[in-house]
């Protein structure tokens, strides 16, 4: 079972830190271009005050430029970047409402704790007593938990400790839209899950509009309101983060997010998802029938006889002992070439007849007793299945 997106915190924390009303930022037509490469395309959304986006995507996607024009340490070759309908396209990093949390999180290893986090109110534009930044500095440190190390300096502290002074730094000039740029990529396991509570908490409480980049799926899945997923600097899907994942716009972003088996397929039947009648598909190499009543995902009618990719999640795929009968409807008989013991769940490598590989995720207590050369037949419900067209494929 997935939990996705912050749709799944019912509770609020209770907590005192004072409520920093975030901003709500708007792109029009943004381009940036670094000489002949165009690193994002034509960039239109609208965050909303208070939100937590994700910018999802591999290396090179443009997520990271985004950050940084957002920030002011890049111009947007064209277009525009507002916040609450103010343009900021050309106005100074340091004039702008916005803090960046970055991946090296760039703490002054000969300051304390405190003294790092105080650094920006010294150096701010606005000239503060004494008094008013110690009460400032004390309220970050207690926001991220860490008001009992002030007098630490950074290399006393572990990674994740190093990150929440980041984060208090940050947070203590009380910016409309926080950024963090791959915050928690040198942190192992354990603690990016610790640390991905402590943020969904940080935004509660505040309030705040996070803008949040990685290339991490679970991340962006579990912390977000919304997900922006990117690739060569298009955007492929904007949405929920149960959206994304259950319902992608192409294959890139089903093949993107989480895994996901593709079977090539010709159109023999096209269903009626109104109605409940199901798409049924012949797999191309396979004598096999896959009937799905999930929306088609074209923009125009698909055809009888036309190519498609129907795409299975593993986690939906059923394994059990023995072939299938031959055109079967959704399942299809192979030989187990892999098998791996993942805790909760074992995964099984299947190579089907036409040396076409799936991969099938069984709950631990449901896998069957098969091992590597065993025949097995694979199975998935009509839900399972979704249908793409050749051109889905960016």
């Amino acid at each position: 079972m997935h939990v996705f997106g912050r749709q799944q915190v019912v509770e609020q924390p209770q907590q005192t830190s004072p409520t920093i009303e975030g901003g709500a930022l708007t792109f029009k037509n943004v381009r940036k271009v670094f000489a002949e490469h165009e690193a994002l395309r034509s960039f239109n959304l609208e965050v909303h005050a208070g939100e937590f986006l994700s910018l999802l995507g591999p290396s090179g996607c443009g997520k990271t430029t985004l950050l940084r024009m957002i920030a002011g340490f890049e111009e947007p070759t064209e277009g525009q970047i507002l916040l609450d309908g103010k343009d900021l396209t050309t106005l100074p990093a340091h004039r702008r409402p916005v803090n960046t949390v970055f991946q090296s999180y760039a703490l002054f290893p000969h300051m304390s704790v405190a003294d790092n986090v105080a650094y920006g109110l010294k150096r701010g534009n606005v000239k503060l007593h004494r008094s008013e930044i110690t009460r400032r500095v004390s309220e970050a440190l207690e926001m991220v938990r860490m008001d009992t190390h002030a007098r630490r300096r950074p290399q006393e502290l572990s990674g994740g400790q190093q990150q929440r002074v980041a984060l208090a730094r940050a947070l203590v000039n009380r910016p409309r839209v926080l950024l963090l740029d791959e915050p928690m990529s040198a942190l192992d396991r354990k603690l990016r899950e610790n640390m991905q509570l402590e943020l969904i908490r940080l935004h509660t409480d505040l309030g705040l509009t996070f803008i949040f980049v990685t290339h991490d799926q679970e991340e962006a899945l579990a912390m977000s309101n919304r997900i922006v997923v990117l690739n060569n600097g298009v955007v492929q899907q904007v949405g929920e983060s149960e959206e994304i994942y259950s319902c992608p716009a192409n294959t890139f972003v089903a093949g993107f997010i989480g895994k996901q088996n593709f079977v090539p397929a010709v159109v023999e039947t096209l269903g009626n998802p109104a109605t409940g009648q199901p798409t049924v598909l012949r797999a191309a190499r396979e004598f096999v029938e896959v009937h799905s009543t999930r929306p088609v995902h074209s923009t125009r009618p698909l055809q009888v006889g036309e190519e498609v990719l129907a795409t299975i999640r593993p986690e939906l795929m059923r394994v059990r002992p023995g072939s299938c009968p031959d055109m079967s409807t959704n399942e299809i008989t192979g030989v187990v070439v892999g098998e791996s013991f993942l805790g909760d769940v074992v995964q099984y490598l299947v190579r089907l007849h036409d040396g076409h590989e799936v991969i099938a995720r069984v709950s631990t207590v449901e896998a069957p007793e098969v091992s590597e050369g065993d025949t097995v037949t694979v199975s998935w419900s009509q839900r399972a299945a979704q249908v793409f067209p050749k051109e889905a494929q960016p």
